[in-house]
């Protein structure tokens, strides 16, 4: 982990271009520095993934994210039945490095909690858009979905994010 962190790190300071994981087809992702952004997925300015699919939304954080928090040994979820606001935050992540909270990309009531999480909270770090999602909540108002952003614009967000630091 550490060596992915400072290969990362490294090759964002050089401004070099990676290959994409190796486990998702490029049909399927975009490839930031070991970083993997999926399409078909909407994106928070503050790192969070939304998956909608019916009467209920996905929501994890994104490859990005635990890429630069680390290793992740705790995580704080809401209780089902729990309303969350587009914006606000619904829980927290604890990693080796420090402690972040988790924003809700859109409103709506919590139907299902990723209880994986409790005792595994590194499957956040191993699989963040597939075994580490976090919750899954009925959308209030499934419109705010389009002021979130697609896979190339959440790419290029990343990419001059990292460019300023």
């Amino acid at each position: 982990m550490a060596l992915r962190m400072w290969a990362s790190s490294t090759a964002n300071a050089l401004r070099i271009s990676c290959a994409s994981k190796a486990h998702l087809s490029p049909a399927f992702s975009l490839s930031r520095c070991f970083s993997s952004v999926l399409d078909g997925l909407k994106y928070a300015s503050s790192h969070e993934w939304v998956k909608h699919e019916g009467p209920v939304a996905t929501i994890g954080i994104t490859d990005h994210a635990q890429d630069h928090l680390g290793e992740v040994v705790f995580v704080e979820l809401p209780e089902p039945g729990a309303s969350v606001s587009q914006g606000g935050s619904f829980g927290a992540v604890e990693s080796v490095k420090a402690t972040s909270d988790v924003n809700s990309p859109i409103s709506g009531e919590v139907v299902e909690v990723n209880s994986k999480l409790a005792e595994s909270p590194g499957l956040i770090n191993k699989s963040p858009y597939e075994d580490g999602w976090m919750i899954k909540l009925k959308p209030n108002n499934p419109s705010e979905l389009e002021s979130l952003m697609g896979s190339k614009e959440y790419t290029k967000f990343c990419e001059e994010e990292d460019a300023a630091h």
